[in-house]
């Protein structure tokens, strides 16, 4: 067995989450540029809208990748499945890098880069549940809340990273070098990264929870039935804050920027600066969030993160909306301070609310189901709002309905499951072997 610390288990999930968020962010910052070199058409609105349509496609990916994923980390280990999800992903990132356009190939082109991106969504689908999972199963029951901020931050942090990236290679290379290589080096990136990532992660041992399942021969031999019979309404509370989670997620990672070039008319280095700190401050927020998670539980901490969202939207659009850089900064910290509430309580819920034996697929599942349906839709419906009302402030109706709706279902249905046991059923010896087990790496 190998030896286990701290350092080792946190830096393994987070490391492979910063990098998976990187990879899945790095396509839609340089969107314009695939637009015109592999939807060539003589409307640049119209290669954009083809490039994003492709960036898309990936959300349509990530429930099947869930469905795979979860179900391979339930019945194989929940080491093995991050391990691949790590792999595919820096692999299908890379390969994009160096596919040649529709000048040199043709229709080709535009087929390999929606296959690849396709790729792209099914490893996503299968890394935030997973990691989560992973992380959680170590963490000491006491600080769940504080080790699920990690899987909120870095995932913020590899969209962050990915904005770094882009905002410098824009800044300091031509249009013309941008678009006959330079968009290309983030995406080669990738290959190195994602050996890192495997490495980290190839170094660890499963989590003494799975460990556990397979030594008292619990292991789910079809964990996809199971959560049918036992588990669907765990899946819809799932996909409930996800859908809050995830729209304001998405809304702070992508949309921010496009609003702030659009509607409020900045220049878009600046946009994309201001998005940036705005990450930055919500990455910082993510680990108070998990201790207050854990000082006064995961039920009270979602609602008022979900029913914080649905009050401050509105204000939030129109601070951010006023054309000044601090205002419009400060209206962006206040809109991440409740999103980081939900966000982080999402994590330790996709562990605390399932079964060991099915925990990832149960997860993931009501995870990626409303990323495609709600979270990754939302930039869309938001510009859709912005552009069809005249509104600065009209994105905020969007947040407003789902986190209403959405925190009313939780409010009536969501239990606390604060130092819950994550073993289902677990005798008094398996409890007391997991508990020193986590206790080494605390």
């Amino acid at each position: 067995m190998k030896s286990t610390s701290t350092r080792s288990v946190v830096l393994a999930a987070a490391a492979g989450n910063l990098l998976e968020w990187f990879d899945f962010a790095i396509y839609g910052f340089f969107a314009v540029v695939i637009g015109r070199l592999y939807f060539p058409s003589g409307n640049p609105t119209t290669s954009l809208l083809a490039a994003l349509a492709v960036f898309g496609v990936a959300f349509v990916m990530r429930p099947l990748g869930g469905f795979v994923l979860g179900r391979f980390a339930d019945r194989t280990g929940r080491r093995p499945a991050l391990t691949f999800s790590v792999l595919l992903m820096g692999l299908s990132t890379a390969l994009i890098a160096c596919v040649p356009s529709y000048a040199s190939i043709g229709v080709l082109a535009p087929i390999v880069l929606v296959l690849l991106r396709c790729l792209q969504g099914f490893s996503a689908g299968g890394e935030y549940a997973g990691a989560a999972t992973y992380l959680i199963e170590y963490a000491p029951r006491s600080k769940r809340g504080l080790w699920s901020s990690v899987i909120s931050a870095t995932a913020a942090l590899g969209v962050l990273t990915a904005g770094i990236a882009a905002l410098g290679i824009t800044a300091s290379l031509s249009e013309e070098q941008l678009t006959t290589w330079g968009w290309r080096m983030p995406f080669l990136l990738a290959a190195p990264l994602a050996l890192v990532g495997l490495y980290l992660r190839l170094k660890l041992d499963d989590t003494p929870v799975y460990r556990e399942l397979e030594r008292t021969d619990q292991v789910a031999g079809d964990p996809l039935r199971r959560l049918a019979r036992h588990s669907l309404i765990r899946v819809a509370l799932v996909f409930a804050v996800t859908a809050i989670a995830g729209l304001g997620f998405y809304y702070l990672a992508t949309y921010v920027v496009t609003h702030l070039t659009t509607v409020v008319g900045l220049d878009k280095q600046t946009a994309l600066a201001i998005a940036i700190v705005g990450l930055a401050v919500y990455s910082l927020l993510c680990p108070f969030a998990g201790m207050i998670g854990d000082r006064i539980g995961r039920r009270r901490t979602t609602l008022i993160g979900g029913f914080g969202l649905a009050l401050v939207a509105v204000p939030c659009f129109l601070l951010i909306g006023s054309g000044n850089l601090a205002v419009s900064l400060s209206g962006i910290v206040l809109f991440a301070i409740f999103e980081a509430l939900v966000n982080v309580m999402l994590g330790v819920l996709l562990v605390e609310l399932f079964p060991a034996q099915t925990r990832v697929s149960g997860s993931a599942i009501g995870f990626n189901l409303a990323q495609a349906l709600v979270g990754g839709p939302g930039p869309l419906v938001a510009a859709a709002l912005a552009a069809g009302l005249g509104l600065a402030v009209a994105p905020a109706f969007y947040v407003v309905v789902v986190a209403l709706l959405a925190t009313g279902v939780l409010w009536r249905y969501l239990p606390e499951t604060a130092g819950s046991s994550l073993l289902d059923g677990e005798s008094p010896a398996a409890r007391s072997r997991t508990d020193e087990e986590t206790a080494t790496i605390s």
